[in-house]
């Protein structure tokens, strides 16, 4: 007896035959879903390479800061923004973000020379960030006397600008140091407490630093508070600004930005 096949109907082969239309949908959704997963993953590693970049940079190259206190008027002005190199004095744990004691001492290092603006971690302090001019390297010897800066025994030349009264009255130098470098500084008078000290001597591996606005400047003249600088505090020297407002316009107050930025300021190197 031969046996016959019976007869399907299409509906059952609907049923057990899959077709072509939903394979493809369901692999087009998987494809999507690949693709998708892809651009994720491609966006991801382009901010994690950013991010590294970034950190790159700020670590061993260029370091950003801002300025905010008059300590160094007039060279530096609260609301300016500066690039610190990281490499000129070469690198300590304190180059580190968060300073984690990878290592001790300096790699690379070199000394500042007199007149650099320095940025370094207070002493005693690690985590506060002072910015100061740098006057004295180890070994020398350090006097105020009657408002004129002395080293090793000599007073720098200093010659007077201009006077004014910005709300107190003070005159402005030109002090030129031993180097020859000149820059600016301002004075309420000459008989300020800080303005006659007793002669301080730089220990080894220690600098010292002190404030253009020399009598509104909390520096190594204190030695109770800063004193002496360690070399491996530094982080590194002034550079370039590269941004300065006046304060005068909060967040949110858009259309009184353009009149708050000191423009003139911008790009201006740091002396």
């Amino acid at each position: 007896m031969i046996e016959h096949d019976e007869p399907r109907s299409p509906q059952a082969d609907s049923q057990t035959t899959p077709s072509k239309t939903d394979e493809t949908v369901e692999e087009g959704g998987k494809g999507r879903a690949r693709g998708a997963f892809a651009e994720y993953r491609e966006t991801l590693q382009t901010i994690v390479i950013a991010v590294l970049i970034a950190l790159g940079i700020r670590t061993f190259a260029f370091e950003p800061f801002n300025i905010p206190s008059g300590s160094m008027i007039p060279t530096l002005l609260v609301g300016d923004y500066l690039f610190v190199s990281k490499f000129s004095y070469g690198y300590t744990r304190y180059s580190f973000p968060f300073s984690p004691p990878l290592f001790e001492g300096r790699l690379f290092g070199g000394l500042p020379e007199r007149g650099d603006v320095a940025v370094f971690r207070k002493p005693g302090e690690e985590d506060t960030d002072y910015i100061k001019r740098i006057v004295g390297l180890p070994g020398d010897r350090i006097q105020m006397i009657r408002g004129v800066l002395h080293i090793n025994g000599e007073p720098v030349k200093r010659e007077k600008l201009r006077e004014g009264n910005g709300g107190a009255s003070f005159t402005e130098y030109a002090e030129t140091l031993p180097n020859g470098r000149t820059h600016l500084i301002r004075e309420r008078s000459d008989s300020e407490v800080t303005d006659n000290t007793s002669e301080y001597q730089v220990p080894e591996g220690h600098v010292f630093a002190m404030g253009d606005n020399r009598d509104n400047s909390q520096d190594s003249r204190a030695l109770y508070d800063v004193g002496y600088v360690p070399v491996e505090n530094l982080i590194g020297r002034a550079e370039i600004l590269f941004f300065s407002h006046d304060g005068t316009a909060r967040f949110w107050e858009v259309w009184r930005w353009p009149f708050a930025v000191r423009f003139g300021r911008i790009f201006d190197g740091i002396e």
